[in-house]
Parts: structure tokens; sequence; C-alpha cells
């Protein structure tokens, strides 16, 4: 499961951040706003993921 959530996370973060730049490129700030927030959405999920891990090593 722990893998599906770190993919998830870097998807995530990777079309956030297409989105981003697509958005500004073509002046489109709804859409930069867009890629923003799914890529904070996607770093939060990876943020968990790795406290998890650090937990179970323990």
């Amino acid at each position: 499961m722990a893998a599906d959530e770190k993919a998830q996370a870097k998807g995530e973060q990777a079309k956030g951040k297409v989105k981003k730049t697509v958005g500004g490129a073509v002046g489109n700030e709804s859409l930069t706003a867009e890629g923003r927030a799914e890529e904070s959405k996607g770093d939060l999920r990876a943020a968990k993921e790795k406290a998890k891990d650090a937990f179970k090593s323990k």
C-alpha cells in the first residue's frame, strides 16, 4: 500500500508542476493556482508516507 501512496504522491507532484508551468506560460491564473494546489497535495502525501516509514522502522 505504501508504494501505491508514494507513486500517487509523485504523480500529483508532477501533474501539479505541469499545470503550474502551463498556466504560467499561457497566463491562466486559475490553472496556475490549481497546479500549485495539486503539487502541494502531493508534497503533503509524500511527507505523510515519509513519517509513516520513519515510525515503521523503529
